[in-house]
């Protein structure tokens, strides 16, 4: 596959593979990277949480969960021994708390350094700009990593450090932080800290941690879509992955899908490319160190050209993997794009240029988010945020599903949409992984209210009025947790959490 960059260190002693993450097998309950676990199908079960209890939920004055700076990454969530749950914050300030998640006290906080202002930026639309993209945690160590752009002189110099942190404590593990530009300069690709910015949520899987890379707001400069792939018991092992042309950011808030030793990733739009070059793309990689020099499979529409002409990114939602039983083939990867579209890509052979299983145009503008996938009695839905086409009885809303019907090919159709009055990324509570699913979402930089819906119907289960407070400060692709039958949403200086 030409255009395509990589560089490559070779392999590490072989580490112990941390355990799954969240719902996905690892501590129950937990929420240690975005949407929950590395599927990024953001489902949390709760036995308890019915559709007739979700209306119970209110706002718990009592919690106090305080750290400065505003919160695009989502909190995490942590079971501790002895039922000392705990919260974790990363704020646009580089600060990072660890909060008790019955109280909201703070456990601990740390400062990893002055944030870049705005003004010092060539472009963007976060000021200051410090942690942008979701930590991922690994109790089996005990660490949170993550990646923060600072500044050791008020803007001139700018470097994105990648840390490790004690779980514990916030102490900085020995070895860190890796400063991203030093780790891509030593595998001969360059790497310039003011244009690429962190958004996409990091990813640890066998004992690498995969931190995913795109550009500001605005697309500035030479960025690129950009991986580093970190042995996390060498980092200094590590290698990286780019796209061959300027561009093809990997933005999306909920970065890297990993499943059974592959990575997925969306790219967006590249700038002047004649030939495909990676970008408005899914790739996929064989997982671990070195990154692999091209991807093992791909995926691009058709009218790749197009769309990067129009700025029009596949890459402004992260990928979405499912299984759909009785449809062929089954294992699916769902794409969405700006374009208003749905993508069903075989996942085991994506296809290339024009390889999908199916599309359909599912939205009448774009659709930039985090989606979330579920299975019930009736079908295996995908939610996102976006104006429905074809809703039924000629509904509308700024949150849809869809249906994505067993067949050979399977087929997709829109299944309901509602009004969650905002910019915030959903995720599914169930009680058993399939029964009384129900759809949650902020209205992020708009009602800045929880809401609640029936995952089968989109009928409201819980409201976002006048009984339940704006939270204030929600930030844009923002999307609730579920951890120790509490829901917590970050907001500008702090968590906030429901309570029943």
């Amino acid at each position: 596959m030409s255009g395509l960059l990589c560089a490559c260190a070779a392999a590490s002693a072989p580490v112990a593979a941390a355990a799954e993450r969240g719902h996905g097998g690892g501590p129950r309950g937990a929420a240690l990277e975005h949407h929950g676990g590395p599927r990024r199908d953001g489902v949390y079960v709760d036995a308890t949480l019915t559709r007739a209890a979700a209306g119970t939920f209110h706002l718990d004055p009592a919690f106090k969960a305080a750290v400065p700076g505003a919160i695009y990454a989502q909190p995490l969530y942590l079971p501790g021994p002895g039922g000392k749950d705990r919260v974790i914050a990363a704020t646009e300030r580089n600060n990072v708390a660890a909060f008790d998640a019955a109280s909201g006290a703070t456990l601990w906080t740390r400062n990893l350094g002055d944030p870049v202002p705005l003004s010092k930026l060539p472009c963007g639309n976060i000021d200051p700009l410090g942690i942008t993209g979701t930590p991922v945690a690994d109790p089996t160590s005990r660490t949170l990593y993550l990646d923060a752009m600072t500044t050791p002189d008020g803007g001139s110099t700018m470097r994105h450090l990648v840390f490790a942190l004690s779980l514990d404590d916030g102490s900085t593990r020995p070895g860190w932080p890796v400063r991203v530009t030093e780790l891509a300069r030593r595998r001969g690709l360059a790497f310039d800290d003011a244009v690429q910015n962190q958004r996409g949520a990091l990813a640890l899987s066998d004992g690498v941690l995969y931190v995913p890379f795109g550009g500001h707001y605005g697309d500035c400069g030479d960025y690129r879509g950009f991986i580093v792939a970190i042995p996390v018991a060498n980092p200094s092992g590590a290698s990286a992955w780019a796209t061959g042309a300027r561009g093809g950011g990997i933005w999306a808030p909920s970065g890297i899908a990993v499943d059974a030793g592959q990575l997925f990733a969306a790219t967006g739009n590249t700038f002047g490319a004649k030939t495909w070059s990676g970008g408005e793309a899914i790739l996929r990689f064989p997982a671990g160190v070195p990154l692999s020099a091209e991807p093992a499979d791909w995926f691009a529409p058709r009218n790749w050209k197009q769309l990067d002409d129009r700025d029009v990114d596949l890459g402004g939602t992260g990928p979405v993997l499912v299984e759909v039983t009785g449809a062929t083939p089954s294992r699916l990867l769902v794409a969405l794009g700006k374009d208003g579209k749905i993508y069903l890509l075989d996942r085991a052979h994506l296809g290339g240029v024009g390889g999908q299983v199916a599309v359909a145009q599912v939205a009448s503008g774009p659709i930039i988010n985090a989606a979330a996938a579920y299975t019930t009695a009736q079908g295996t839905y995908v939610v996102f945020r976006g104006e429905g086409i074809g809703c039924p009885g000629r509904g509308s809303g700024d949150l849809t599903a869809v249906r994505i019907a067993p067949g050979a090919p399977p087929s997709v159709r829109v299944a309901w949409c509602a009004r969650q009055g905002g910019r915030g990324s959903p995720m599914v509570t169930t009680t058993d992984g399939r029964a009384e699913a129900i759809v949650w979402s902020v209205g992020a930089e708009g009602d800045d209210r929880l809401h609640g819906f029936d995952g089968d119907t989109g009928q409201v289960v819980h409201g976002g009025g006048k009984t339940h407070p704006a939270l204030g400060g929600v930030r844009r692709f923002q999307t609730p947790i579920l951890g120790g039958g509490r829901i917590f949403v970050a907001v500008e200086g702090g968590v906030k959490a429901f309570v029943r």
